[in-house]
């Protein structure tokens, strides 16, 4: 077998003479990496990103798996894109990150890579750009922090942060023990420990078959996880002399496999934007009616916050991963190929569930259904999402008067004021938060109840946005509605007092205006003018499609093949 690498070095050309000469420049001897699998360790770790502050740790260790493998390691430090700092929202430079790591593998003498990430848009653009690039692939899930805790209770990053905000704001906790929250809400390393949209994504890695088993729920600071990521880049070398790519893994039965799995956990919104993206990247179509399909014949399992109970570490303690997915068996594709060279069926073999009431079995789950519905109607032609299984069922069917902004600012400026005109039972309805209006789909979906339903206890309201929300988020919030405002998507029409009906069951989300009225209302509209003038965000401006369709850039998730460097 020749490798890639071996197109830089070997031969008596210039071009082979000048790498090898800058070689011996970096202090290597010609034994250590002439003729072995050269490894690309693809680390998204960064010093503003807590998420990932393990991450240089990490990959120490899969550079020792590489040694031992008989491969040699080249470390490479790419974008990082932390859910906590970076705005409007990481989702607008996801595609960014994807494209560094194409064009790093395919650029660079690389055998195959070790790809590390796991706050929230980190594993699927890592997934999109090695998808493209096709080589031997391997994914290090991050892992989840350890459990919070405050005076006696256990509280978990996002979803609690959101609970007590409410409170706070409802005068029912005090600003010091707002303080103490804080202090003791993410308390280790890693993604948040609910299954948001990081243990969402990295279950579905795991589920692709793009990580070694059981790899997406290990504890970010649990020793298990220094010998995972060793493992990972022991395999990785084994990948590339076995000729094995992660074209080879991700089938469109992985696809599949992955949506199933994202649904059984009662996982994250944003999986859908995501999947929907990677697929495009295999060339395998998937689309919202293939989520919709689906999530009305898998069960959700998982009880996790914020659609259960527990939390990622009573998660991994009742058989992790594994342990749900061995519950699902007889409708999961067995026969496919994984990173470790084994069918899928094989990597589950011995898998058992530890405590049922985490992982609950078929006949007693969280919800009889995947608990995340597609919705369709006059209001959102080409699909929105909701997780009603993290909502007040009672607002599930439901109609009320739209109280409509225009706008994250306008909804920041207007939301509590004492004279806006909302009841319990009023549609809050944010337009201009999707791809282009927000811009990047920030997730601002969560809308905000206003202060005084809030002192009145009202906590779940229907909230109607083109912007996307926190996988650690809840609540009756119908989410990614496309076409988006921005591009005079149905939304943008929307008046306040204009009927909204939602309806899970039947799966509609609709405004209750005549075709007409609506057409009238079309003809009045105008288009806003661009968010950017220049660099990154016109490229993202000009190219980003609509949330059906993963939000990707057409130029990327087109078929084609970039031609190999001339290395020579």
């Amino acid at each position: 077998m020749r490798l890639r690498s071996a197109e830089w070095f070997e031969g008596e050309g210039l071009r082979a003479f000048s790498h090898n000469a800058r070689a011996r420049q970096l202090g290597l001897n010609p034994g250590e990496h002439l003729g072995k699998p050269v490894i690309a360790i693809l680390n998204t770790w960064s010093g503003i990103n807590p998420c990932h502050m393990h991450l240089r740790e990490r990959a120490k260790q899969v550079e020792r798996g590489v040694w031992e493998a008989g491969g040699f390691p080249v470390e490479f430090p790419v974008s990082t894109l932390s859910e906590t700092y970076q705005k409007p929202t990481p989702m607008l430079y996801r595609n960014m990150l994807s494209m560094e790591t194409e064009e790093v593998l395919r650029s660079y003498p690389v055998d195959g890579c070790v790809l590390m990430g796991g706050c929230d848009k980190t594993t699927p653009a890592l997934l999109m750009g090695a998808a493209s690039a096709g080589l031997p692939s391997v994914f290090v899930p991050a892992g989840p922090m350890l459990r919070g805790h405050w005076r006696g209770e256990t509280l978990a990053s996002g979803t609690d942060m959101w609970r007590f905000w409410d409170e706070k704001r409802a005068g029912t906790i005090s600003s010091a023990d707002w303080s103490e929250i804080g202090s003791g809400l993410a308390r280790s390393p890693g993604t948040c420990m609910t299954m948001g949209t990081a243990s969402t994504m990295t279950a579905a890695a795991e589920a692709l078959g793009l990580t070694l088993p059981g790899a997406s729920s290990i504890p970010a600071v649990d020793s298990a996880h220094h010998r995972m990521a060793a493992a990972s880049g022991m395999r990785a070398v084994e990948m590339v002399r076995e000729g094995l790519t992660i074209g080879d893994v991700l089938s469109a039965e992985a696809y599949e496999d992955a949506v199933r799995t994202v649904l059984a956990l009662g996982g994250s919104t944003n999986s859908y934007i995501h999947l929907i993206a990677m697929a495009g990247r295999s060339q395998i179509p998937l689309t919202l009616n293939d989520f919709d399909r689906l999530s009305r014949e898998v069960p959700v399992l998982a009880s996790v916050q914020p659609a259960g109970a527990g939390l990622m570490e009573d998660f991994y303690y009742a058989g992790g991963l594994r342990g749900l997915l061995s519950r699902l068996r007889e409708s999961l594709h067995l026969e496919r190929i994984t990173v470790t060279g084994r069918t899928f069926g094989e990597d589950l073999d011995g898998a058992e569930v530890h405590d049922a009431s985490v992982i609950r079995t078929l006949d007693d789950p969280v919800s009889p259904e995947g608990g995340l519905a597609v919705l369709r109607g006059n209001l959102a032609p080409d699909g929105a999402v909701i997780k009603y299984v993290a909502a007040d069922p009672a607002l599930w069917r439901h109609t009320g008067p739209a109280v409509v902004f225009h706008g994250y600012k306008d909804l920041q400026a207007r939301i509590n004021s004492p004279s806006l005109d909302v009841t319990r039972d009023s549609v809050i309805v944010l337009a201009g938060g999707g791809p282009k209006g927000g811009p990047g789909m920030p997730e601002y979906g969560m809308l905000p109840i206003p202060d005084k339903l809030l002192r009145e206890g009202v906590r779940d309201m229907v909230r109607v946005s083109d912007a996307r929300m926190s996988g650690t988020s809840y609540g009756a919030c119908v989410l990614h509605v496309a076409p988006e405002a921005h591009v005079g998507g149905p939304l943008a029409l929307v008046r306040d007092g204009d009927l909204v009906t939602l309806n899970v069951e039947a799966r509609v989300l609709r405004v209750e205006i005549s075709d007409e009225e609506m057409a009238r209302r079309r003809d009045a509209w105008t288009s806003p003018p661009p968010k950017f003038e220049r660099g990154y965000g016109a490229l993202y401006y000009e190219h980003i499609t609509q949330a059906d369709e993963g939000c990707d850039f057409e130029f990327l998730s087109r078929p084609g093949a970039n031609p190999e460097p001339n290395a020579h």
